[in-house]
């Protein structure tokens, strides 16, 4: 039992945790990068929806979404919140 304490684990390393980053910085890069050269759409009609041609659409919808739900969690967090000895 001991042994299970001391061991470190993977993201216990700083530089571990800096590559990691890196790496999703990378691959964002890469992706918008591709979005620049392989700007198509084929699964949505044309017109619909505009701002579905710029550059970079589903990265600041995806980026705009994400903020949303985590500013929402924490109003929500306010109201679903329970105190510290509510089961006892």
């Amino acid at each position: 039992m001991a042994e299970t304490k001391n061991k470190k684990h993977f993201f216990d390393e700083i530089r571990t945790v800096h590559r990691l980053i890196w790496a999703f910085f990378v691959l964002c890069a890469l992706l918008v990068g591709l979005d620049l050269v392989f700007h198509r759409h084929l699964s949505f009609e044309e017109g619909v929806l505009p701002a579905e041609g710029w550059f970079g659409f589903y990265a600041i919808y995806g980026f705009v979404a994400c903020v949303l739900l985590v500013l929402a969690a924490t109003q929500m967090r306010k109201v679903l919140m329970r105190g510290e000895d509510y089961y006892e």
